[in-house]
């Protein structure tokens, strides 16, 4: 693994169908085949990103190690574009919220394969 600071670290906009949001890269990470970074939240939820020689996998097990973390996983649309989100379930009003700001829509629940409305 290798991984290099952003100093000074690059802000830039994003939003194409609602409010912009500026984001901050902090760093960049470079993984070999088979190795993996856990991203840590508060109370010790995890999130796992795990290099193959053929991709990643973006997420632990959707329907699994992912829920006993709290998290659940879906598919957007935003304007024509799509996005996969994990969302900490105890946060589904924020979560809403934002997806009517940005004028996203859900495709699908990916951990229990539920088409949906976009209602969270």
């Amino acid at each position: 693994m290798n991984f290099k600071i952003i100093k000074p670290v690059r802000k830039f906009e994003v939003g194409d169908t609602g409010p912009t949001i500026e984001l901050s890269h902090v760093m960049d990470l470079m993984l070999e085949a088979d190795e993996q970074v856990t991203l840590v939240a508060e109370g010790g939820k995890e999130v796992d990103i795990c290099k193959k020689d053929w991709g990643y996998y973006a997420t632990p097990s959707l329907n699994s190690r992912l829920q006993r973390f709290g998290y659940r996983c879906c598919l957007v649309d935003s304007a024509g574009k799509k996005f996969v989100h994990i969302v900490d379930q105890n946060k589904m009003p924020s979560y809403q919220n934002y997806l009517d700001q940005q004028k996203m829509t859900i495709v699908a629940w990916l951990d229990n394969g539920t088409i949906s409305n976009n209602h969270a």
